[in-house]
């Protein structure tokens, strides 16, 4: 088993843990309705809150079958961004131990995915 294809299980299982858990306990609607919709997004907080976890899980599904990996990636790595930019920047670094919350694991989220994304690193395009 190489790193990268250990490296996409990781963040598939993280994907889909994270989505499919506020499926069946109505973290997904309380996200819409009690955060997004509270910060500007309303109507439409629900809809979001319910887009970004089906992409999660679409992206997760992409990585473990090893197709679509780089816009699986540019999706999700959005959706990090965005993240950051609106619920995580204002708590700090920390998830927990210096702070709570803060933007160290969308952080290596984004790392890892741009790993996966570009195993090789980013290369200058030669022309022939």
């Amino acid at each position: 088993m190489n790193g990268i294809l250990l490296l996409r299980i990781a963040v598939a299982l993280i994907l889909l843990t994270h989505s499919v858990f506020g499926m069946f306990n109505n973290g997904i609607n309380d996200f819409g309705n009690l955060y997004l919709n509270q910060i500007g997004f309303a109507p439409f907080g629900v809809f979001l809150a319910w887009s970004i976890k089906i992409s999660h899980v679409v992206a997760a599904l992409l990585l473990l079958f090893n197709t679509y990996i780089k816009p699986a990636g540019f999706v999700t790595i959005f959706i990090l961004v965005m993240g950051i930019i609106l619920v995580h920047f204002q708590e700090g670094w920390f998830v927990v131990g210096g702070g709570r919350n803060g933007v160290e694991y969308n952080f290596l989220l984004i790392i890892v995915l741009l790993v996966i994304m570009y195993p090789n690193g980013f290369k200058k395009i030669q022309p022939h």
